[in-house]
């Protein structure tokens, strides 16, 4: 698996460098193009997912005992959780991004029944694993529930929820962007809570803040460390970005307002790194200084995360039932709503009964993206040769519509 997975990091690198090469200065127009502005918004949004959230509080005692863990002694442990959720990683998306914006319409891969079948799968994979990743916290998080080590009942009724209020939410396109919104403003919000929390109080000041963000330098002294996995902690995260890799590519690229190629890799790699820095830098000094984070701050932070599931899950299934044809129109709202709850509950219950891994949705991810390349390469070389931009339906839609803010 990890020689699967380090073929797919490699290939994906080497797609950025041929991409830029070859197409690193036309304009990107996606079906819908927006400002920039509000591009990295929706980017920022649909790139959301509770991990960012529940994990880097759990996480940096692993990074910080490197007498168990050796291979995170190269850099401190803000650095290594930025450098397994940001920046470089974000690379992944823009390939996927700038294929479905510039080269799908006109290789139409993924319009293949069996590629369609294979990445709706992945989709469906990816939503349970989100509300898994919900269930298998809550207990770090609402410890007053329980014992704070097992989950129970009262965490399954709290997942079956989110999952009941995501499937609902997808039946209408207004709620889908409502969530998108709310998500990101209750992120700020979180952001500013906790900051101010700890530097304009007794626990620290801003230059406390100032000194814990200049770590994160750190990670691009040795952003080498990061490419191929440092252990099967390291690859899960591989992995796990890899399933979300098409689908946050298929999405995004509609939005892509005329920007430049080489544009949109800093667009999708810089700014949404800008906040995940500040938050875990945040939560950084929160755990060096023993800061306790238990009652309020766990709950919002509990609260935004869910939001976080709900806004993932409602764009995701969206898109299956979509892709799949199995609408709300076709079916019926009723079926829908039973159809969809019943399939990612069970899913989620399999993904913590140990029956399904993200590591094997990643790997059909990598097989789909390796496959698509091959695809082209056979049978597509001089569709790729004449492209020189966007197509042009696009570009005329683009000079058409007035963008909206």
């Amino acid at each position: 698996m990890e020689l699967w997975l380090s073929a797919g990091i490699l290939f994906t690198f080497a797609m950025i460098g041929v991409i830029l090469y070859r197409w690193g200065n036309i304009p990107c127009v996606g079906v819908t193009p927006v400002r920039i502005n509000t591009f990295i918004a929706i980017l920022f949004t649909s790139g959301l997912d509770v991990g960012l959230i529940m994990f880097p509080l759990t996480e940096f005692g692993t990074y910080t005992d490197t007498n168990s863990s050796p291979e995170y002694a190269f850099s401190n442990p803000l650095a290594i959780e930025f450098g397994f959720w940001a920046f470089l990683i974000w690379g992944f998306y823009f390939v996927t991004c700038f294929y479905f914006c510039v080269i799908e319409p006109r290789v139409k891969f993924f319009e293949l029944k069996p590629v369609k079948f294979i990445n709706n799968m992945v989709i469906i994979g990816t939503c349970a694993f989100t509300a898994y990743l919900l269930l298998s916290n809550l207990p770090w998080y609402l410890p007053e529930m329980g014992d704070g080590e097992s989950i129970i009942g009262a965490f399954y009724l709290i997942v079956f929820a989110v999952i009941a209020i995501a499937v609902y939410s997808s039946t209408s396109i207004k709620y889908v962007k409502v969530l998108s919104l709310a998500s990101t403003w209750l992120f700020v919000a979180l952001i500013a809570l906790m900051w101010s929390g700890a530097f304009l109080g007794e626990n620290g000041t801003v230059g406390d803040f100032i000194t814990t963000f200049s770590l994160l330098g750190d990670y691009f002294v040795d952003i080498k460390h990061f490419v191929l996995p440092l252990n099967d902690y390291h690859a899960f995260y591989l992995f796990w970005w890899f399933a979300w890799s098409i689908m946050i590519g298929q999405f995004t690229s509609r939005f892509v307002g005329g920007i430049k190629t080489w544009q949109l890799l800093l667009a999708m790699m810089v700014f949404p790194s800008i906040p995940v820095a500040i938050w875990f830098s945040v939560l950084y000094f929160y755990d060096t200084r023993a800061i306790s984070t238990s009652g309020f701050y766990n709950l919002a932070m509990v609260m935004v995360g869910i939001t976080f599931v709900i806004n993932s899950l409602d764009s995701l299934i969206r898109l299956y039932t979509d892709n799949l044809g199995l609408t709300v129109a076709r079916l019926g709202k009723r079926n829908y709503l039973l159809g969809n709850i019943a399939v990612m509950v069970l899913l989620t219950l399999l993904f913590q009964l140990d029956f399904l891994e993200i590591q094997w949705v990643g790997a059909l991810a990598i097989g789909l993206i390796l496959t698509c390349a091959g695809y082209m390469l056979l049978t597509k070389l001089k569709t790729l040769s004449r492209i020189q931009g966007s197509p042009k339906e696009n570009t005329i839609d683009f000079n058409k519509i007035k963008l909206a803010d």
